[in-house]
């Protein structure tokens, strides 16, 4: 999938919304953990009830490697599932140098096929450029991240008074384009998404931590929001577990709609 192709589908369905697939075999309703290939039994389910309400899906993959040969067999099969028309991303934080770095892209866009992947700039430019060289695939560099210890490192100040996330993102998109460049900002960190802004104004932002975590999807979408959108809000928790009882995947379709329709009006403004 190319930067139009999902420009597209966000005007087309009216959503920028991505459901995060975390999968946490003890958290899906009871009534599937005892039966075969529970995992994938309800992310299929999960997949039919939000499809027509998001425009892609977010695999985070510890919650297959976890399981071992069996979990990635789970990744394959459920990514495998997701229409071709949706944005399909290994949340896998990837960060490593040369030919480990070349068989992590590798891994993830050809062996499995997804659309984009995030990876750790932290090990510098050859440890993303192997992904890069990927056409029609996203390389999603972690910018600013929403947990605690964002304060130990991302939000240092610099010898420039510069924030050292700023230092990060100003870089690391020299090294690519909006054509192939997203960047992980935290929704709990939407005050900072002015100045993020003003560093990539085209690019595109996954923002985790709207709903359970606390981020706030107007504040998000008043700040992050740009001519072409450059917005992907992930939700997880708060869809995929909307219910643990066998009406599951309704209650999933009814926050999906919920977040859906609030988009809407940001899109049309």
């Amino acid at each position: 999938m190319n930067r139009g192709e999902l420009i597209h589908q966000i005007k087309t369905k009216q959503s920028y919304l991505c459901v995060g697939l975390d999968t946490d075999i003890n958290k899906i309703p009871k009534h599937l953990q005892s039966t075969t290939n529970a995992v994938l039994q309800f992310n299929k389910a999960i997949i039919d009830a939000t499809k027509d309400c998001c425009i892609g899906y977010k695999i985070n993959v510890a919650f297959y490697e976890v399981l071992g040969a069996k979990g990635w067999d789970y990744l394959a099969e459920t990514l495998a599932y997701i229409p071709s028309t949706h944005l399909k991303i290994a949340d896998a934080k990837r960060g490593d140098i040369g030919n480990t770095s070349a068989q992590y892209a590798k891994t993830f866009f050809e062996t499995y096929a997804f659309d984009a992947v995030t990876v750790a700039p932290y090990m510098g430019e050859d440890s993303i450029r192997p992904f890069l060289e990927y056409e029609n695939k996203f390389t999603i560099v972690l910018g600013l991240t929403s947990n605690i210890g964002a304060n130990d490192f991302e939000l240092l100040k610099t010898s420039d008074n510069k924030f050292f996330y700023e230092k990060i993102i100003e870089q690391t998109a020299s090294w690519g384009t909006p054509e192939n460049l997203m960047f992980v900002v935290g929704a709990t960190q939407s005050n900072q998404l002015v100045y993020i802004r003003k560093l990539i104004p085209d690019n595109f932002l996954l923002i985790p931590g709207v709903g359970e975590q606390g981020g706030s999807l107007k504040e998000v979408s008043e700040f992050g929001l740009n001519d072409n959108v450059g917005l992907i809000i992930n939700a997880s928790r708060a869809i995929i577990y909307a219910s643990s009882k066998e009406d599951f995947a309704e209650e999933a379709t009814m926050v999906a709609q919920q977040y859906q329709h609030a988009m809407q009006p940001f899109l049309n403004q």
